[in-house]
């Protein structure tokens, strides 16, 4: 394959220079050995089906398929891989007790993927959401192994880019075995880039499939008129936001707290700092402080936050202030709680529309509408119990796509 080789010779250019950048910026050199296809160990003793989540959210998403596919196909290993240091961490936390290997996925160069497929020797991958690998891809339909992806999406943004070079991800695109879907709107966007139409099915959003797992959690301790609202995956420019309307609606209703979880963890320390400027009184949760004696708390651990939801009231989903485009609001709303956001919210376009149209969730514009929609939720309690009911229904209209992906599975292990 002419990419193949290509990308190789390039890689082999830019090694050095990565390396050099490693040294500098660690974060970028995180699991770069095993990513290479060394350090890897011995290989593995049986099939395995491997799973590919690039990040936290992927792999929250992939967390029950994974455990039920572990159920439904034991005389495979289990093997679940990501991109990023943050999923690493994360698979590792959620998926040690159920998964037999846990590494990251091989940079998309042969040499690499090669080592990789020696290592796990896989059965099928499933690749989380839309990551489109060309050697990847190659080396699957090569070695007969079958390649999936699930949970497909595709943004505005990113569609547009693909359309321009559909020439490019077509071959890429009909080496998949399967592509499975969230919605109609992705499925047609994916077949206009090149999917075949015939194994580019829409088997719906796994992120519906959540089950409440509260296992080891400890709530934060509050008064009992206490009523915290979470400011969820925040991004730079939303904590002043949040922190500024939090502050006008404190002045007239002093029971309730904010809890305010950035989405990245470097950022922990100058949210803190805007935190302190609100002069209220401000705590940690890695120091194990309580709402009793503070009013707002910045969430500095890793992997409670979508635990941290079933305790507030109601939640802003952060992301949606910003050109992020949103992160998942139902997070929250297995809680039966009711989710607001900013007007960027392109990632979940399809969740979104879903939960707004049931009432489960707000779009709002500007700070001004935030801070009305949290006076309604706070002070209306017909509107909030009814907004509460309303996300029960989301998950019951929607469920089944880990269900799907199992029969998938069940239909190719056993044909």
């Amino acid at each position: 394959m002419i990419y193949g080789f290509i990308s190789t010779i390039l890689f082999i250019i830019v090694l050095p220079f990565w390396i050099l950048i490693s040294l500098l910026n660690p974060k970028l050199g995180y699991g770069f050995t095993e990513k290479l296809g060394f350090n890897l160990g011995k290989p593995l003793d049986k099939k395995s089906i491997v799973f590919y989540g690039v990040s936290v959210g992927e792999v929250l998403a992939l967390q029950n398929l994974i455990t039920e596919t572990k159920k439904q196909f034991p005389d495979f290993n289990i093997v679940v891989t990501t991109g990023t240091k943050t999923g690493q961490e994360m698979a590792k936390k959620k998926l040690t007790e159920i998964a037999d290997y846990i590494t990251y996925f091989p940079f998309d160069f042969p040499f690499c993927i090669n080592n990789f497929f020696k290592k796990v020797n896989p059965k099928v991958i499933i690749i989380a959401e839309t990551e489109l690998w060309p050697n990847i891809a190659y080396c699957s339909k090569k070695n007969n192994i079958p390649l999936y992806i699930v949970n497909g999406r595709m943004s505005d943004r990113t569609y547009g880019s693909y359309k321009k070079l559909s020439f490019f991800f077509k071959p890429i695109l009909q080496k998949y075995t399967k592509i499975l879907t969230q919605s109609e709107t992705d499925n047609n966007k994916l077949i206009s880039i090149g999917a075949n139409p015939e194994t580019t099915n829409i088997m719906g959003n796994l992120k519906f499939d959540i089950n409440i797992n509260l296992d080891n959690f400890s709530p934060i301790e509050k008064n009992d008129n206490d009523k915290i609202i979470i400011a969820g995956s925040t991004h730079s420019g939303e904590d002043e936001i949040i922190l500024s309307a939090f502050e006008e609606i404190y002045k007239s209703n002093q029971n309730i707290k904010l809890l305010i979880a950035p989405r990245h963890p470097e950022r922990n320390n100058s949210v803190f700092e805007l935190c302190k400027n609100t002069r209220l009184r401000i705590g940690k949760r890695s120091n194990k402080d309580n709402f009793i004696n503070n009013d707002i708390i910045l969430l500095d651990t890793l992997g409670e936050l979508s635990k941290m939801y079933s305790i507030c009231e109601f939640a802003f989903i952060g992301g949606s202030f910003n050109k992020t485009g949103g992160h998942n609001p139902l997070e929250a709303n297995i809680f039966n709680k009711p989710v607001i956001s900013g007007p960027s919210t392109n990632n979940f376009k399809d969740i979104y529309a879903i939960i707004t149209r049931n009432n489960a969730g707000v779009i709002v514009k500007n700070k001004e509408e935030l801070i009305m929609q949290i006076n309604k939720l706070l002070k209306d309690k017909e509107y909030y119990k009814n907004a509460c009911d309303d996300c029960k229904l989301v998950f019951e209209q929607n469920k089944g796509a880990m269900h799907f992906v199992i029969n998938e599975l069940k239909e190719l292990i056993n044909s």
